[in-house]
């Protein structure tokens, strides 16, 4: 048992506290909760390491460490702590992503070492809803991409990826990771599309999956069919199926110049209850 105030990373003994941490906020936690109930903590089964931050000998903040660095319910000294070790590590991350306020301390602490960032997304407000808009008709259109459909959604995937991050998802290994990415969504049934003379007109994936919440991601549409109002409709649908099969509470974070996405996420349902920040590298 650690008496003072000290980081080290967990070992998967310290499932069960981890677990409570991030039960505190399933909502912002989906992402890191979904990866630790499949994975547990291994570092190999978990695709990186979950550091802990102890007070008194009482775990009481997070931050995995693996693709994309993410606090977890860390205050001033945790996100210190993990700054450091961090630094200390080397940058091995993509980008870091979490809550606005967690995510912007981390970032003040790491820029001097591992800036200057790619992009910054200062403010991505978070959205949830866990009642589908009754005003709004889900597109019935929209179904679940079936397994043999991989290659059809796949462009779609990539584009809407390129047109987000910056970079292609195909650059450095070929793709390799993200089209394994793409057809696990695809073949747990998470991945939802309309398709028009076989080709994707507008998509969006259920990504991280918990029992109290997922999240949408990935919502995209073609860019010659954008004002043609699929994605209210389609984000009706894809709600729908999320509340229906996946969890009571669904959630997404959009980027705070997306204006025209904010609005259509408010007609169908989402509420803003609070923002991410993402550094991009």
């Amino acid at each position: 048992m650690l008496t003072t105030t000290s980081t080290r990373p967990l070992t998967p003994e310290d499932l069960d506290e981890a677990l409570a941490v991030l039960n505190r906020e399933p909502v912002a936690n989906a992402f890191v909760t979904a990866r630790v109930r499949a994975s547990g903590l291994d570092p190999w089964r978990l695709g990186g390491e979950m550091w802990g931050w102890y007070s008194g000998g009482r775990l009481t903040s997070l931050c995995y460490a693996g693709a994309n660095l993410v606090p977890v319910c860390a205050g001033p000294e945790a996100l210190a702590a993990f700054a450091e070790r961090a630094r200390r590590q080397g940058r091995r991350c993509s980008s870091i992503v979490g809550p606005d306020a967690a995510t912007a301390e981390l970032w003040r602490c790491l820029e001097p070492h591992w800036g200057p960032a790619r992009a910054v997304r200062a403010r991505q407000p978070l959205m949830v809803a866990d009642a589908p808009s009754a005003s709004i008709a889900p597109d019935p259109r929209v179904r679940r991409v079936r397994k043999e459909e991989l290659e059809s959604v796949l462009p779609a995937c990539v584009a809407m990826f390129t047109e987000e991050v910056g970079v292609s998802p195909l650059a450095g290994d070929g793709g390799l990771v993200y089209q394994a990415r793409v057809a696990e969504l695809v073949g747990s049934g998470r991945a939802f599309a309309r398709f028009e003379d076989g080709k994707v007109v507008f998509k969006a994936e259920i990504g991280a999956v918990t029992t109290e919440a997922c999240q949408i991601q990935g919502v995209w549409v073609a860019p010659e069919r954008r004002g043609e109002r699929l994605s209210v409709h389609g984000m009706a649908a894809v709600l729908r199926y999320a509340l229906a099969e996946f969890a009571p509470v669904v959630s997404l974070y959009v980027n705070d110049f997306n204006t025209a996405a904010r609005a259509a996420y408010r007609r169908v349902g989402f509420r803003e209850v609070g923002a991410f920040m993402s550094v991009l590298f």
